[in-house]
């Protein structure tokens, strides 16, 4: 059995995305380790079949990738080497290529590279495994685990997973059932505008529901504007770990097209999806739970990969009213109380 390398240099929900191939590339070698981002590092930490998290921010990639730096690439490549890796598998998105980090892996003495590439890879790629139309990036990350000589353990099926036991979030969880609100996301296209999140909590309020509103370290402000007085802030106060723990009680969480959609999908969790259809949903939906989709799917902003929503007012998701988004909860976190209550 060979020592692999795995490669996502993404965001949080691209990194859990790959988590099964991650899984079906540990269940046929000695170890897997996992390169990844400075935006992808704690994702990668709660993955099952990781050995190591590798850190590396690539200037090809990212929101904001840093600046070239060749004291970065040559550390990254004495790591490498010292770790006598025998194959590395390079995940990607579809728009992106593999081939500047298939380049560093043969520089770093890896005598096997597998990835997906539209691109001609000359001789960096021993695998140039193709990408059928239509697939999810969960599926389409497999199909390349299964062409390096991957394959999921019997008993797996192949969905998102985080690593067990969650930690305790008895001090941020209501008792009564409750609903997650994550308003923001790391690319502005694919978040509710701050006043329409604010008026779903409303709305959910209204509805009964105790609703608790997270988001990152930065986003005090945000959180505590969409809570307003009907919801609870709690942003800040959880490192991803936590947010999974406080997204697996949750009967439901709404957001939009970013990481915590993929964290709750992952703890098995229904996801009410604000989806910007800046990239297609038949890729990048959550995976494996319960969902709605709500937006304009067929907006002129479809398929752009927008950053910032080109249209005035960004109508693929404010036309979704607040009474939509409670029908949607009301549909996905239903049977999930009941069960619990039952159970």
């Amino acid at each position: 059995m060979s020592r692999v390398l795995a490669v996502r240099l993404d965001n949080v929900g691209d990194v859990l995305l790959t988590g099964p191939a991650v899984r079906a590339l540990a269940a046929t070698a000695s170890g897997v380790d996992l390169l990844v981002s400075a935006s992808g590092e704690a994702a990668a930490r709660l993955l099952p079949g990781v050995d190591e998290v590798l850190r590396f921010d690539a200037p090809w990639t990212g929101y904001r990738p840093p600046e070239f730096s060749t004291g970065a690439v040559q550390a990254l490549l004495a790591r490498l080497r010292a770790h006598q890796y025998d194959r590395a598998v390079v995940f990607t998105s579809d728009h992106q290529s593999p081939l500047p980090m298939a380049l560093l892996a043969r520089m770093a003495g890896i005598g096997w590279v597998g990835a997906t590439s539209h691109d001609y890879p000359g001789s960096l790629l021993d695998v140039r495994h193709p990408r059928p139309d239509g697939l999810h990036e969960v599926e389409a990350a497999l199909g390349l685990a299964r062409a390096a000589g991957g394959e999921l353990a019997p008993g797996d099926d192949g969905r998102l997973r985080v690593r067990e036991p969650l930690p305790s979030v008895a001090d941020l969880a209501p008792d009564a059932p409750y609903v997650v609100v994550h308003p923001s996301a790391s690319v502005p296209s694919r978040a509710p505008a701050p006043g329409h999140a604010a008026a779903m909590v409303a709305a959910l309020a209204d509805a009964g529901w105790r609703v608790l509103v997270t988001g990152g370290a930065a986003e005090h402000e945000l959180a505590a504007q969409v809570a307003g007085d009907a919801g609870t802030p709690v942003a800040g106060r959880t490192d991803l770990h936590r947010l999974a723990a406080l997204l697996a009680g949750a009967a439901c969480v709404v957001t939009g097209n970013t990481g915590p959609a993929h964290l709750a999908a992952a703890v098995g969790t229904p996801v009410v999806s604000l989806f910007s259809p800046v990239v297609p949903a038949e890729r990048w939906a959550p995976y494996g739970v319960p969902v709605r989709l709500l937006g304009d799917q067929g907006a002129a902003c479809r398929g752009t990969r927008a950053r910032e929503c080109p249209v005035a007012g960004h109508p693929c998701l404010t036309g979704v009213g607040a009474a939509e988004v409670v029908d949607a909860v009301a549909s996905l976190a239903g049977a999930r109380v009941a069960t619990e209550v039952g159970a």
